[in-house]
């Protein structure tokens, strides 16, 4: 049974972790931190690092933090949750970075009716450099708009 309330819980923290990707882009990166984020929309940089990967390194220690409290304080809940966030993170990446930006130049041929919506929404997304007007979404369920034939 306790296998069960890990499953629940991990898929449950991958779901809420779409949530905080909208939450933090539209809030944090669109918002106190646009200084991390604005070299994500504006490429004035040579380098393959961008000051908005900081993000990543940000959900990457909770996810670590979720695990050492498994480990060594016997937070059961923390393998779950933890193992949710890195999921998301995976994914996330695979995504935004590898499908969409291009980072690695891989899934180029990508042609289905869900890479063309994630796609188009990301394209409208970029469409303003600056702070404001950038419509914000979670990353892997964009409204349904954008997923038209």
């Amino acid at each position: 049974m306790e296998i069960l309330f890990w499953i629940l819980i991990f898929l449950t923290t991958f779901c809420i972790m779409e949530f905080m990707a909208w939450f933090t882009h539209k809030y944090v990166m669109h918002g106190f931190l646009w200084s991390l984020h604005k070299d994500h929309h504006r490429k004035d940089h040579g380098s393959w690092w961008e000051r908005n990967d900081v993000f990543f390194i940000f959900y990457a220690v909770v996810s670590i933090v979720c695990f050492v409290l498994w480990q060594y304080y016997g937070f059961w809940a923390g393998l779950p949750i933890g193992l949710g966030i890195f999921a998301y993170g995976v994914t996330y990446f695979m995504v935004h970075d590898i499908f969409i930006h291009q980072r690695f130049k891989m899934f180029r041929n990508a042609n289905n009716w869900y890479a063309k919506g994630i796609r188009r929404a990301h394209k409208i997304h970029h469409k303003h450099l600056g702070k404001d007007k950038g419509e914000c979404y979670g990353m892997l369920f964009p409204p349904l708009k954008y997923f038209k034939k």
